[in-house]
C-alpha cells in the first residue's frame, strides 16, 4: 500500500508542480502584460486642482504635463499666486486638491483650519536673489545698494512669503529700504523690472533662472538666513485623492526634484 502510494503520489506531484509552474508562468506574464499598462495610468482618472506659490509655476507646469502624460486620462489644473491668497481662499471654501506653499507660515492657515489632510511635507527650498535690469547698469552688487534714494525697487509685500524672506534678509542687516511699491506675489515683482518700471526686485533664484536674459540676478549673502521652506500637502476636501496622492508623489520623487533643482530650487 505504501510502496503503491509512494509511485502514485510522484506523477502527480510533479503534474500539480506542472500546473503549479504553468499558472505561475501565466500569472507572471499576465502581470507583466497589465502592469505596464496599470504603471501607465495606475487607475487614475479626471481633473486633480493644484493651488501652487506663483514662483512654483514653471517648474509645476511642467510637472502637470508630465504627470497627464503618464496618467492618460487625467488633468491638472493650476492655480498660482501668492501663498497668503491662496491659504485664505482655500479656508475659504475654494475647491482645491493640493497646496503647494512658500513657506511654512502660510501653509499654517491652512493646517490651522484643519483643511489638510495628513502633515505638510517640505519639498523643496528657495533662496533669494536680487533681479536687476539687464547689464545691470546701476551696478548694484549688495543688498545695501538697493537702498540708495535714486533707485527704484520693489519688493513683495510683507504677508507674501518672499516679502516676508526679503524683510528678514534686511531686518538682520539693520538697512531700511522703501520700496515703490509693494507686490501680491513674486512673479508681479520680477514684471516689474521686466517692464524696466523698476530698476531692482528682491525675488527667489528660481524667477531670475525663469527669467533668462529679460533680467539679471544678483546673489547677496543675507539670503542665507532667509531660505523658505516649501511645504505641500492634500487638502480634507480633495476632490480626486487619488490623483492628488500621485501628484505630490510625483513632485517628492527623483523626477520630480530633478525639475525643480534644475529651475533653481534647493533641495529640502
Amino acid at each position: 500500500m505504501t510502496r503503491t502510494a509512494r509511485r502514485t503520489g510522484r506523477p502527480m506531484q510533479v503534474a500539480a508542480l506542472g500546473v503549479t509552474a504553468l499558472l505561475a508562468l501565466s500569472a507572471c506574464s499576465s502581470s507583466t502584460d497589465s502592469g505596464s499598462s496599470a504603471s501607465a495610468s495606475d487607475q487614475l482618472s479626471g481633473t486633480v486642482t493644484v493651488f501652487a506659490a506663483a514662483s512654483l509655476k514653471e517648474s509645476f507646469t511642467a510637472l502637470g504635463k508630465e504627470f497627464e502624460k503618464a496618467h492618460p486620462g487625467t488633468k491638472v489644473t493650476f492655480s498660482f499666486g501668492g501663498s497668503d491668497s491662496l491659504a485664505a481662499s482655500i479656508t475659504g471654501g475654494a475647491p482645491a486638491d493640493v497646496f503647494a506653499s512658500a513657506s511654512p507660515k502660510t501653509m499654517k492657515i491652512v493646517t490651522d483650519a484643519g483643511d489638510a489632510s495628513g502633515t505638510p511635507a517640505t519639498f523643496v527650498r528657495n533662496q533669494l536673489e536680487i533681479a536687476t535690469l539687464p547689464g545691470n547698469p546701476d551696478k548694484i552688487a549688495s543688498l545695501e545698494d538697493l537702498t540708495e534714494a535714486s533707485l527704484k525697487v520693489v519688493l513683495c509685500d510683507k504677508t507674501v512669503p518672499c516679502g516676508a524672506a526679503a524683510q528678514k534678509a534686511l531686518d538682520a542687516s539693520k538697512l531700511k529700504l522703501t520700496p515703490v511699491s509693494y507686490e501680491q506675489d513674486v512673479k508681479a515683482a520680477l514684471t516689474k523690472v521686466e517692464l524696466k518700471e523698476a530698476d531692482a526686485a528682491v525675488v527667489y533664484k528660481t524667477d531670475v533662472h525663469a527669467a533668462g536674459d529679460k533680467v539679471e540676478g544678483v546673489e547677496f549673502p543675507e539670503s542665507a538666513d532667509a531660505v523658505n521652506d516649501y511645504p505641500i500637502v492634500q487638502l480634507k476636501d480633495a476632490q480626486n485623492t487619488a490623483a492628488a496622492k500621485a501628484f505630490i508623489t510625483l513632485v517628492q520623487s527623483a523626477e520630480g526634484q530633478k525639475v525643480l533643482t534644475e529651475a533653481g530650487f534647493l533641495q529640502p
